[in-house]
């Protein structure tokens, strides 16, 4: 590939990532959202979001993706991380409002987020892609974008109708639905198991992210202050309290530099798959809602898992207490 073919795959593996990770989602939001117009149109929109992650997959094919090994790595990276990301978030879906309709309110506000987001993507990207001669790829952006700002005007429409709702279950008393008695209810948390399974299919994720991120990191990107002042055995005490992604940062850092056996040792014995994708940037109190879920093997993840990292009390309280009440 030549230079402008590069920088088109290149935006192109942003946008399917972006694809990818967006399937996750709006699966979640449709187990939550009862029949009617906004459910039918993330229906709708999901099956243009699958057709478009297929659609910029086979044109990345056609332009030769893989001729730039760290584009294509990072490219990787993007998709198992929005991927895994996305599917972390299912167990917080039903945490969101104190009720079904204002969850559902919450979710067709990140609609409309995600979506000015692609138009934005494919803006750019039929805007290069029109620079650099491709008009094959600047037709597939426009037509793709094409689709995101229908899907925007539609959720945007929606918007009243669902604050409206809002309103008359959480001011009024007369909710239309809750989510707790519902098959909206089962199919989350069929969702949000599904979603941890497969999460464990892309083990590293986040260690590859940060391996990425340390290859080209300075001291300021890491985790800990002044890093280049400290010695082996000052950071191999801070180690324990990062995450993975961090862990994977000081490593790819540490071997370009000073390359310490006694550092890489304490990292490697560190690093692992999180209990579950985003793990390491909850704080104690979500990590104890999950828990309360009454998952026994999450319980048991969590529980050695935080033996060996951040050791918070409340967190390994919280899993005991599930592990004794099974």
């Amino acid at each position: 590939m030549n230079a402008s073919q590069k920088k088109v795959a290149q935006y192109l593996g942003e946008a399917q990532a972006s694809e990818l990770a967006l399937v996750r989602v709006l699966q979640s939001q449709i187990a939550m959202t009862p029949r009617g117009t906004y459910r039918a149109g993330l229906e709708q929109h999901l099956a243009e979001t699958r057709d478009h992650a297929a659609r910029v997959g086979d044109r990345r094919r056609e332009l030769g993706q893989g001729g730039n090994p760290l584009g294509a790595a990072v490219g990787a990276v993007e998709s198992v991380v929005g991927q895994a990301l996305a599917l972390g978030k299912t167990p917080f879906d039903l945490l969101r409002g104190s009720g079904g309709e204002e969850k559902v309110l919450k979710n067709a506000k990140d609609a409309c987020a995600t979506e000015a987001l692609e138009i934005a993507t494919y803006t750019a990207i039929e805007r290069l892609a029109g620079a650099v001669g491709d008009d094959r790829t600047a037709k597939l952006a426009a037509s793709i974008r094409a689709d995101e700002e229908k899907m925007l005007a539609r959720v945007m429409r929606e918007i009243p109708k669902l604050t409206d709702a809002v309103v008359r279950a959480e001011v009024k008393g007369d909710p239309s639905f809750e989510v707790a008695t519902t098959g909206a209810a089962e199919t989350v948390r069929k969702a949000g198991t599904q979603a941890k399974r497969t999460a464990r299919k892309v083990p590293g994720a986040a260690q590859a992210e940060g391996q990425v991120r340390g290859a080209v990191a300075s001291e300021d990107d890491l985790a800990i202050a002044r890093y280049d002042t400290l010695s082996a055995d000052e950071i191999t005490s801070k180690l324990a309290a990062l995450s993975q992604i961090e862990l994977a940062m000081i490593d790819a850092y540490e071997r370009k530099n000073q390359n310490r056996t006694t550092v890489l040792g304490r990292i490697s014995s560190l690093r692992g798959d999180e209990p579950w994708a985003g793990y390491d940037e909850l704080n104690a109190n979500e990590v104890q809602a999950v828990l309360a879920e009454g998952d026994d093997d999450r319980a048991r993840q969590v529980r050695s898992y935080e033996r060996s990292h951040k050791n918070r009390a409340g967190v390994l309280k919280a899993a005991e207490r599930d592990l004794a009440n099974a």
